[in-house]
């Protein structure tokens, strides 16, 4: 397989091309890692091979891999733009945490949509939603000029999407719940409760309860007013906790109830 292409092609590939000009590594694994790719094309015979704009490149091996191999075909290849994740910067990642997952809870996949941008919310409407182009057009239009507020643009954003992975039912009350929780400033009705010893350290609680991926993002949460304990902002870093119950908050989405014995 590694004869049926040549390390100069290779180096076609634009992030391969910089990173060889400027000295920097590039591991054989790598380079590896699209003739892998390609040789799926081969092995399946395919006619037509669908994948994010950033592959291009690797699917347009596997057009060179099925002619190399004699498959007597060479693929189509079909790209599609990449979806921006929560951050709106870098691509919709699990492991950057800035995603939307399809087996999601109504309510949790509901609040993430209604926390994206009002600019990215366009793009998620062109990529994710039913509606036509006309009716797109019209909808940016009514924003525009004011006559449609953006806010409520979002909440038909995410009542379809909700809809579309659990149902109309699920996606009105993933609704009422996100109305209740970030408008009216009340508490969400399907907190998880966790048990923690008494004297549990804060930092520790927000790490052990996912709330914060690490003590020193707890530090950080804090610091940056994020934390309420039964509503009430904390900002004491060496927090302790004394037995007793308590509702436990991190900006607007993340809550627990805190069971301390």
């Amino acid at each position: 397989m590694t004869s049926k292409f040549s390390v100069a092609r290779m180096l076609e590939r634009d992030d391969f091309e910089k990173r060889y000009k400027e000295g920097r590594p590039i591991s054989i694994i790598e380079f590896m890692y699209p003739l892998l790719q390609g040789y799926d094309s081969v092995a399946l015979k395919c006619d037509i091979e669908l994948g994010g704009n950033d592959q291009k490149f690797n699917l347009l091996v596997g057009r060179t891999l099925q002619r190399a191999f004699g498959i007597n075909k060479e693929q189509s290849v079909l790209t599609v733009p990449l979806l921006e994740g929560l951050d709106g910067v870098n691509k919709m990642s699990k492991s950057l945490g800035n995603y939307i997952g399809v087996t999601e809870n109504p309510n949790s996949m509901y609040a993430k949509i209604m926390s994206i941008s009002d600019e990215l919310m366009w793009k998620y409407y062109e990529l994710l939603s039913t509606k036509t182009i006309k009716e797109l057009n019209d909808l940016k239009n009514a924003v525009v000029s004011g006559s449609f507020h953006p806010k409520k643009a979002k909440e038909e954003l995410a009542l379809e999407i909700v809809q579309k992975y659990h149902g109309l039912e699920c996606s009105m009350k993933a609704k009422n719940e996100f109305d209740s929780v970030f408008t009216k400033d009340e508490m969400p009705s399907d907190i998880l409760e966790m048990k923690f010893e008494k004297g549990i350290w804060i930092c520790e609680l927000l790490k052990l309860a996912n709330l914060s991926s690490s003590t020193s993002q707890a530090r950080r949460d804090i610091q940056g007013g994020a934390l309420k304990i039964n509503k009430d902002k904390i900002i004491d870093q060496d927090y302790r906790f004394e037995s007793g119950d308590y509702i436990v908050q991190i900006g607007k989405r993340k809550f627990i109830k805190a069971v301390i014995i």
